[in-house]
This record gives C-alpha cells, sequence and structure tokens, in this order.
C-alpha cells in the first residue's frame, strides 16, 4: 500500500478499510491534470528559490516520464496506491529519488485536488460547450431548409395554431443556446486557482500563487484557502447546467418518439439510430431517443448526489468530499455521450413534410385564423369564437376541415363569410401574417436565422480563446 502518510500511526488499517477509503478506482482520470499542476508547482518552488532549478527540471521529466508510460500502456495505475497523487509521488521517488520527496511541498492533497477537479472541470465545461455548437449548428441548418414546411403547433398535445418545423425547432434552439451561454458563466466563476491554499490554512513558504494560477491559465487564485478547498459549488453549478442540457434532449427525444410513431409519421429515424424487436419483424424502435429520455433521470440522480453530499459539510475538508468524482464523471460521461448521438441522430432524419402539413389541416389549426377573419368583418371576438367552435363540431361530425366547406355551409353559421375566407385561413396565410420577431412567418424566422448564425460564430471563436471570454456581450 502506497500511501502519503502513516508517521503518526502504529497499527496498519485494515485491507477493507484501505478499498473503502481509496480513490485510486475513478481518480486515476485525474492524471494529466494532476502532473500538469504539479509541474506548475514545482516551477514556481523553483522560482520562489524553495528548490533548486536542478531539482525542479528532475521533477519535470520525472513526471513527464510518468505520463507517457501510462498513457503508452507501460506503467499502469493500480489499487496499490491510494490515490492519483499518492500513485504520481511514490511512482517519481522510486525513478528520480529524495529530488520527488521535494515535489509536495507547500502544498496538501486538499489545495491538490482541488485543482485537479478545477482544471478537469475547466476542460469538460469547454467539451461539453464543443458539443453543444454541434447540434446548434445541425439545428440551424435544419431551420433555413424547413422556413416553409408547415406543421402544427400543439398545446396540451392537442393541435393548436400552424407554425413551421423551422419555428419549432427554433424552440430548442433557443434552449441550446441558453445552455451554452449558462456554461461561459460557470466557466468565468470557477476559474480561479485554489492551490496554494494548503490543507485549510495556507502554508509558511513563500509561494507565488499568482504565477501558478498564472501559469496554468486562472484568473488568478482563490481568495479565502478555506473556502478554496471546502466547496464544490462549481461542480453543482455544472451538473445542474449538464441536467438542463439533458432536460432540452429529453423534451426533444420525447417529441421525436411521438413524431417517429406510425400515428404521427412526421420523421423517419435513420437505421443507425434505430433498433428492432426480437420478436415482431415490423418494429423499428426509436432506441437512441428513449435511452437519452431515461439517461436524464441519472444525470438528476448525479446532482441530487452531489447536493446531498455536501448541504452538511462544515469547514473545512471532509473526507466526504471524495463523493463528488464519481457522480460529476458519471454525469459527464452520460451528457457527453447523449449530446454526440443526438446530434448525429437529428443530421441523419427525414422530416416528412407532407405529413406535417396534412396534419395541420386536419386538426383545425386554422380555427384561430377563422376567427379572426370574422372579428375582421366587425363580428365580437367571443361570438366569433362561438361561431367558429360550433363550426369546428360540425366539421368533426362529418370527417372534414374548415376550408372542405362550401361559403353557402359556412353562411349557415354567419354571414359575414365571403370566398375569401379560403385565403384567410390557408396554412400558408396563417404562417405568413405572422410577422412579429419570433413568430414563425417566413420574414421574422430569416431575421432570426440570421442572428442565430451570427451567435454561433461569435460562440465558436469566443469559446476556444485562451480564457473563454463572456458569451454575452453581442447582447
Amino acid at each position: 500500500m502506497a500511501q502519503l502518510w502513516g508517521g503518526r500511526f502504529q497499527g496498519k488499517i485494515s485491507d477493507v478499510a484501505w478499498k473503502f477509503n481509496a480513490s485510486i478506482y475513478f481518480d486515476k482520470r485525474l492524471l494529466k491534470q494532476d502532473v500538469k499542476g504539479s509541474i506548475a508547482h514545482v516551477t514556481m518552488l523553483a522560482k520562489q528559490n524553495i528548490i533548486t532549478n536542478d531539482e525542479k527540471d528532475a521533477i519535470i521529466n520525472g513526471l513527464t516520464q510518468i505520463q507517457e508510460d501510462v498513457e503508452s500502456g507501460k506503467l499502469e495505475i493500480t489499487d496499490k496506491y491510494e490515490d492519483i497523487h499518492s500513485f504520481l509521488e511514490a511512482n517519481l521517488i522510486d525513478r528520480i529519488g529524495d529530488a520527488g520527496k521535494k515535489m509536495h511541498t507547500g502544498r496538501s492533497r486538499n489545495d491538490q485536488v482541488a485543482l485537479d477537479m478545477r482544471l478537469y472541470i475547466r476542460e469538460e465545461v469547454t467539451n461539453t460547450a464543443d458539443l453543444l455548437y454541434e447540434l446548434l449548428k445541425v439545428i440551424s441548418k435544419l431551420m433555413k431548409k424547413h422556413i416553409n414546411t408547415y406543421m402544427p403547433g400543439f398545446t396540451h398535445l392537442q393541435k393548436a395554431q400552424p407554425v413551421t418545423l423551422a419555428h419549432h425547432l427554433g424552440a430548442y434552439f433557443e434552449m441550446f443556446k441558453r445552455d451554452s451561454r449558462r456554461l461561459s458563466d460557470i466557466f468565468q466563476r470557477m476559474n480561479f486557482c485554489p492551490l496554494g491554499a494548503g490543507a485549510l490554512a495556507g502554508t509558511t513558504y513563500p509561494l507565488d500563487r499568482h504565477f501558478v494560477a498564472q501559469q496554468l491559465d486562472f484568473y488568478g487564485p482563490t481568495f479565502n484557502s478555506m473556502d478554496s478547498v471546502s466547496d464544490r459549488d462549481y461542480l453543482i453549478e455544472y451538473l445542474s447546467a449538464l441536467s438542463l442540457i439533458m432536460m432540452h434532449l429529453s423534451r426533444f427525444s420525447e417529441e421525436i418518439i411521438i413524431w417517429n410513431s406510425n400515428e404521427y409519421g412526421f420523421v423517419t429515424i435513420d437505421d443507425a439510430y434505430s433498433t428492432g424487436s426480437s420478436i415482431m419483424p415490423q418494429k423499428k424502435n426509436p432506441d437512441i431517443a428513449e435511452l437519452v429520455r431515461g439517461k436524464t433521470g441519472r444525470v438528476y440522480g448525479d446532482l441530487n448526489s452531489l447536493l446531498v453530499t455536501m448541504k452538511g459539510i462544515p469547514l473545512a475538508y471532509n473526507k466526504d468530499m471524495q463523493e463528488d468524482k464519481e457522480a460529476s464523471f458519471d454525469a459527464i460521461d452520460t451528457t457527453k455521450s447523449c449530446l454526440l448521438l443526438f446530434t448525429d441522430m437529428l443530421k441523419t432524419m427525414k422530416f416528412n413534410k407532407e405529413t406535417m402539413e396534412k396534419s395541420a389541416i386536419r386538426g383545425f389549426t386554422d380555427a384561430t385564423d377563422a376567427a379572426d377573419y370574422l372579428v375582421n368583418k366587425g363580428v365580437p371576438f367571443r361570438d366569433a369564437h362561438g361561431i367558429i367552435g360550433r363550426i369546428v363540431l360540425s366539421c368533426i361530425e362529418k370527417g372534414i376541415g374548415i376550408s372542405d366547406l362550401e361559403l353557402s355551409e359556412l353562411k349557415e353559421f354567419s354571414d359575414k363569410f365571403e370566398n375569401d375566407i379560403y385565403d384567410a385561413i390557408s396554412l400558408k396565410t396563417c404562417v405568413e401574417k405572422r410577422l412579429t420577431f419570433g413568430a414563425p412567418g417566413p420574414e421574422a424566422m430569416k431575421k432570426v436565422i440570421a442572428a442565430e448564425e451570427e451567435f454561433l460564430d461569435l460562440f465558436w471563436t469566443k469559446c476556444h480563446s485562451p480564457l473563454y471570454p463572456d458569451l454575452h456581450d453581442e447582447d
């Protein structure tokens, strides 16, 4: 058992307790971050004349070689070690001798792991933003393609008013756009360096925390050493953002599942993202969409686990906080895989335009416009509402739409109807006359799509700048 403590102990920890206490099983994925943070730390120690330049060079070369050996498979991270920190330090000492024992000078595992997690999460925030960007690009492309693809808009899962597929997809563009901005906000709040906080009260060594923060591309050092090692609110924020991303993916998936059903037939999912039945040969199931919907609860659970873990912990560090990693890693892995697969599924999906349009016609989505027609003819709105309601009831009994009625039949309900009613309630007219910004009319949609493309250009440029600056500047 390789550990970084023990001098105060006379007895040996039990094997069961060792395994229960160890985090090497999951924190081994922090190898790259631990090496990066350690290199910055010893570079600063040499700058401050706490260690020599020769010792610094030996440590850096040793760390670099260990990382290369792990990545190439020459060196294995095993459960002989308590955590990734003890793995690195033990192997470093084996390779370079006493100089390796100086690497931990002025540092605690508390601020070390706090740094590793910030480095890791900072990278994952950007990776998640990249995946969101790819999804937004696909949605934007579909919006441009389907400005004139008519479909029913729904409330309560009942057909309500005619919209376009571009407008419907645009609602999800807005949701995922807000998700991307949340990632930017999280990045800026978390991008401060905790290294140098020590166990909880800093250190007596003359560390240069600003130098280390600069070396690691942080905005600066954290302001309070106790807070630095004892809170994980940036993780909770990130998992909250992932939960919202998954909520939006789940809602979109639910609609795709409904649209893919035989009863709707709005979409055809590509074979690459569908599965069949082991007993029913006719089946083509939307399993990817269903799994995205199902895995949303898993990410919610990860967030709740972290919230419950943190809710009763007094200052400063407590071992409970080791539980932050597995939940975070699971939520990150799950959300990233869902974003990737959902984007590819959406990109290859076929939208059945004629079926959508026929559904809008059959669903009386023109009823509101028919009522507005009567209002424009001088009929009070409440009376117009009642007239159209009776017409819809009659059409339901006959199995037809409003536009299928003859003018003479319409006049039985109101003498205000004229031949222009048919143009007034056509899907094209119903959609095109909705011109307010944010509405489904084609001219309004073109303005929105242009603005969304500007956002995508800005988003890509800014989220790949060194310090991930604010994406709200375009507002």
